[in-house]
């Protein structure tokens, strides 16, 4: 027969089995940190990526609305319009009359960096226009996620 003491007793080791000490939680963390510390800059160094290649491709999307607006209006949007021309009518009543936008669905998107894209005219290497994104650092020039996207200016 079982007496109440051992009864106690089974009870007592069958709770110790089922936590966890202090010393394994550790090993855990610890284990769980030096994963992170692994995959972590690879999953950032995509997330880098990701962002180059959604400014490319905005660019692009831009670039073609710039199109259809000259094919609207006869003419590229000058410097002082730039871009807000995809998305508001123009000043001039004759020019306006042709204007056929909005040639954007919804505003004027910002580049992936929360920056504005950068219009100027005339484009390098003949280009009638420039329009690109000034990467993650938003200044001219720049390496690797914060190089130049786009049809860059021509130089001055």
């Amino acid at each position: 027969m079982h007496s109440f003491r051992d009864s106690y007793r089974a009870r007592q080791r069958a709770g110790r089995s089922l936590g966890f000490t202090l010393l394994e939680m550790l090993v855990v963390l610890v284990i769980i940190g030096l994963l992170a510390g692994l995959v972590g800059p690879r999953l950032f160094s995509k997330v880098d990526q990701s962002k180059i290649t959604a400014a490319t491709t905005q660019v692009k999307m831009l670039r073609g609305a710039v199109e259809s607006l000259r094919l609207d209006i006869g003419r590229y949007p000058t410097p002082e319009e730039g871009l807000a021309l995809l998305s508001k009518a123009p000043a001039d009543a004759a020019v306006a009359a042709r204007w056929r936008g909005p040639y954007l669905d919804g505003a004027l998107p910002e580049d992936p960096w929360a920056h504005p894209y950068q219009y100027a005219v005339p484009g390098a290497d003949g280009q009638p226009f420039a329009l690109y994104s000034m990467g993650a650092d938003g200044k001219r020039g720049g390496t690797g996620d914060a190089a130049d996207l786009g049809v860059l200016p021509a130089a001055q």
